[in-house]
């Protein structure tokens, strides 16, 4: 799943450097922490969830000697109460003077260390210990170690409790954002959202429903759910953000204008162009009244996209070159932004058939990405990258598309949270390999797109059943019919449950299935199949269709070879394809029919 870019982090917000918290009386807000390994807003607080004991106490300072200025004491002084916040001082000591994270992880562990054997004989929940697992893990995500992180996050949401104050419930609060931004870097996105909605309810409990920075936690959590396409749900929590902050704000805040965008980019998604339109305006009206000029550009451009999906090309056009303007005179020509104006306008004039003008976009764009400027993200490059091909491979030139899609690819392999973004592009990929008849290699590009979405989580979403379905028909080319019959099977019964057994890639599926099931000698399997589909198409979906007769002309020639009639009472789909049936073993030495798989 393509990864969405926060419509309120800006592209050019400077990447937050990693620090660790000063030790300071437990704060009375619930704020995300700011040592998240992956921050999608810049206004992270960090937490503070209880008073410490970075100054040694002048009273223990006399019955007990100083630490030593080893990072590596005797396992027995990890009992001296001084030693934790000692080790986090080194900690912001060694990050601040620029010696980086792999020495600031060695102090990390031995204070979270130190904190639970303190936290252990004392026999209290220690707060202590919970920011010194919070430091821990945001070293690990430092390091790009998200993996390492989520046990120690784990662990720092199972010591507060919730009875005990405000300061325990900031704990919970800040640990739950945490380890659902460890989540999502990751990909898995369904474990991220529960943990931030773990978090809201107890920021809710704390702060009320209607506290400003419940809204802002709203918002985060409406974003997460775009991502992971569950756009009721994200419209519920950015209408409540809205309200939270109109009741807050002043008219025509920045952030109500951030809260229109992203509910404009809710309805697009839904197909609610209209109401979409209706949103950016009003976020660019704030915008302006604010001062924001580069912010109206970018809404510029969302307008424009909102216009040529209602076929509004003119406006469209006009919306796309007020963000050039303002783009090249603040940012310069070369600019990234600048090329991403190139390519929405090459995407329009393609779809007018202006096809000159699209490619020269396409090749403005190109210049651009291939010499970025400082400061320009592997991401913003590869996210252009892939639909500059995308225009390539509607011209018929699926050669170079390929190119651009293999460079985007090398641009994220290294980066965190984008194992979803790869996954669609190999298996774009796929599909043009077996377009040029390279079917080994799409075979290859489906394969690693779905080992990514079943490590993400990913696989019980259409789109991993629809790729399922492409690697199956890249199977029956290299003719690895038992390998295809498989692969058909899965995406059936995903595409049953997230679309529903009356949708087109559905149906292609049970198509497919069933020619792959004549093809290894289950007969009778392909016809009970092909009898359930035309019951649907009669029944439900009419008869209109120029697959109804090829599949009634398939199901007669199997009927035939089986020596019976139809039967118009075909099986319902909760019996159809029982996994516990008989396979047939004898394969077919020869076949004269000649099956049309679906895409």
């Amino acid at each position: 799943m393509p990864g969405l870019v926060s419509v309120k982090t800006p592209p050019d917000t400077p990447q937050l450097t990693l620090s660790v918290p000063n030790s300071q009386p437990g704060a009375s807000s619930l704020n995300r922490p700011d040592s998240s390994p992956a921050p999608r807003t810049p206004n992270k607080k960090h937490p503070s969830p209880s008073p410490s004991r970075s100054k040694l106490s002048p009273a223990r300072s006399a019955k007990k000697p100083a630490p030593s200025d080893s990072p590596n004491p005797p396992d027995a002084s990890l009992d001296n109460r001084d030693l934790g916040p000692f080790l986090l001082k080194l900690v912001r000591d060694t990050i601040a003077s620029g010696e980086g994270p792999s020495k600031a992880l060695e102090y990390a562990i031995r204070a979270s260390k130190s904190f639970e054997r303190c936290a252990a004989v004392e026999g209290e929940p220690s707060l202590d210990l919970v920011m010194s697992l919070h430091v821990l893990g945001a070293i690990y995500g430092s390091l790009g170690k998200f993996e390492e992180a989520v046990p120690v996050l784990e662990r720092a949401i199972t010591v507060p409790e919730l009875s005990r104050g405000t300061d325990h419930a900031l704990a919970a609060f800040s640990g739950y954002m945490q380890l659902g931004d460890t989540y999502s870097m990751i990909g898995q996105v369904d474990k991220s959202i529960h943990c931030y909605e773990e978090g809201l309810k107890i920021q809710i409990e704390s702060l009320g429903d209607t506290d400003p920075r419940v809204g802002e936690t709203c918002r985060y959590l409406s974003e997460a759910h775009v991502q992971a396409m569950n756009f009721e749900k994200a419209e519920e929590l950015s209408k409540k953000t809205l309200e939270i902050h109109r009741a807050h704000s002043e008219p025509a805040s920045i952030e109500e204008a951030a809260d229109r965008r992203l509910m404009a980019l809710i309805h697009e998604a839904k197909g609610d162009y209209e109401v979409a339109l209706e949103h950016l305006v009003l976020a660019s009206m704030a915008m302006i009244a604010n001062g924001q000029d580069n912010e109206v550009a970018a809404i510029d451009i969302s307008i424009g996209n909102v216009y040529m999906s209602l076929c509004r090309y003119d406006e469209a056009v006009f919306s796309y070159q007020k963000a050039l303007t303002v783009f090249k005179s603040s940012k310069g020509d070369n600019h990234p932004s600048v090329a991403s104006v190139f390519v929405r306008l090459a995407d329009l004039y393609h779809r007018t058939g202006k096809l000159r003008e699209s490619k020269s976009y396409c090749e403005n764009a190109l210049r651009i990405y291939a010499k970025p400027v400082p400061g320009t993200t592997g991401e913003e490059i590869a996210s252009g990258l892939t639909e500059i091909s995308a225009i390539y491979e509607s011209v018929d030139e699926p050669e170079e598309a390929l190119k651009l899609l293999l460079k985007a690819m090398k641009l994220l392999e290294d980066k965190p949270g984008q194992q979803n973004t790869i996954a669609g592009i190999e298996a774009r990929m796929g599909v043009m390999f077996c377009m040029l008849g390279r079917y080994e290699d799409a075979r290859g590009s489906f394969e690693g797109a779905v080992s990514k979405l079943r490590a993400s989580g990913e696989r019980k979403s259409a789109f991993f059943g629809a790729v399922l379905n492409q690697m199956g028909l890249a199977s029956v080319q290299l003719f690895k019919i038992d390998e295809a019959v498989e692969l058909f099977e899965e995406a059936r019964a995903i595409l049953e449950q997230e679309c529903g057994p009356c949708h087109q890639d559905t149906l292609g599926v049970y198509s497919n299935l069933a020619a792959t099931y004549d093809a290894v000698g289950r007969v009778e399997d392909a016809i009970e199949i092909l009898e359930y589909v035309l019951k649907l198409r009669e029944e439900k979906l009419g008869i209109a269709n120029p697959d109804f007769e090829d599949e009634k002309n398939r199901l007669a020639e199997l009927l035939k070879e089986a020596g019976r009639g139809r039967n118009k009472k075909a099986k319902s789909l909760e019996n159809l394809i029982d996994p516990s049936s008989k396979k047939t073993t004898a394969k077919k030495e020869s076949s004269t029919k000649k099956w049309g798989f679906r895409i």
